[in-house]
């Protein structure tokens, strides 16, 4: 079908279709960050919150950023430092605003910590579970994930 044609018909038939208010063009929740960047971070949060060590509000945007530098070849041993990025970190929280509007997310106040409902573990499952790039990636980013996590564990030891 023809793009012009598809509008016709779609003109001729009269659909209506029901958004939310929070989703509605004159909302600010989301903008053109959602087409790119809220997405992927969304999944990296999901995959976060669905490992066994949850992480914390308050590093989620420096885990966020870390993550990405290890597992992703173009930020590896680049002076980004992803991890201390401002602009990451400000989109990492529309995102996690995002998921929890979406009840993809709990966050508990006394635990501070991130974890995944289940709507979020099937949603993370089924992007981690094709056979596609975006899959591979998000498993590397996991990977990087438990890495750190380790690592962390490992320095508060010593």
């Amino acid at each position: 079908m023809k793009f012009d044609t598809f509008f016709e018909k779609v003109e001729a038939i009269d659909i209506r279709i029901k958004v939310d208010s929070i989703y509605s063009p004159k909302s600010n929740f989301l903008n053109n960050e959602s087409l790119f960047q809220l997405p992927l971070i969304s999944l990296i949060i999901l995959l976060m919150a669905k490992d066994k060590s949850k992480p914390l509000v308050s590093e989620i945007g420096q885990l966020v950023g870390e993550s990405l530098e290890d597992s992703i070849a173009g930020f590896k041993g680049s002076s980004q430092h992803l991890g201390w990025s401002a602009n990451l970190r400000i989109r990492t929280v529309s995102a996690l605003n995002f998921l929890e509007h979406t009840n993809q997310v709990e966050v508990h106040n006394a635990k501070g910590r991130i974890k995944a409902t289940a709507l979020g573990k099937k949603v993370i499952k089924k992007a981690t579970d094709s056979d596609d790039m975006l899959a591979h990636q998000l498993l590397r980013i996991s990977r990087s994930y438990r890495n750190i996590c380790v690592s962390k564990r490992l320095e508060m030891e010593i």
